[in-house]
């Protein structure tokens, strides 16, 4: 009996973490990607947290833990700030990180099966 009890309070705690709509929360939407991505040494600490490299701070916790899901249903549950946000650092790295770039697509993207969709249009994109 004890066991349906827990079960049932991780089946609500799990109901009520969701978002309503199915997408991620936006708790982190309104950061300022720009400032990141033109100070490395704001940037290089999100990669290194990404990388498993580094401390990670409560936004790259977040965000680690759905990197590997938002490939796989190419980010299907964004929101569409972070749908064009991904878009821009996505660009930013493959422009102006490239040695990064490739660490990453190693550790989520081994077969380059997610790159090779985006990568040749992200290159064109400025960021």
């Amino acid at each position: 009996m004890k066991s349906i009890i827990i079960l049932c309070l991780f089946g609500l705690a799990a109901v009520a973490y969701a978002r309503p709509n199915g997408t991620y929360t936006d708790k982190y939407d309104s950061i300022n990607l720009d400032e990141i991505l033109k100070n490395r040494r704001l940037l290089i600490p999100y990669v290194k947290c990404i990388l498993d490299e580094g401390k990670c701070t409560p936004e790259g916790k977040e965000l680690k833990s759905h990197i590997k899901e938002g490939l796989e249903e190419d980010c299907a549950k964004c929101t569409p700030t972070q749908r064009s946000g991904t878009r821009r650092v996505l660009a930013h790295l493959i422009n102006h990180e490239p040695e990064y770039w490739t660490q990453l697509k190693a550790k989520y993207d081994s077969s380059g099966t997610y790159a090779a969709k985006h990568e040749s249009e992200l290159r064109e994109l400025k960021a």
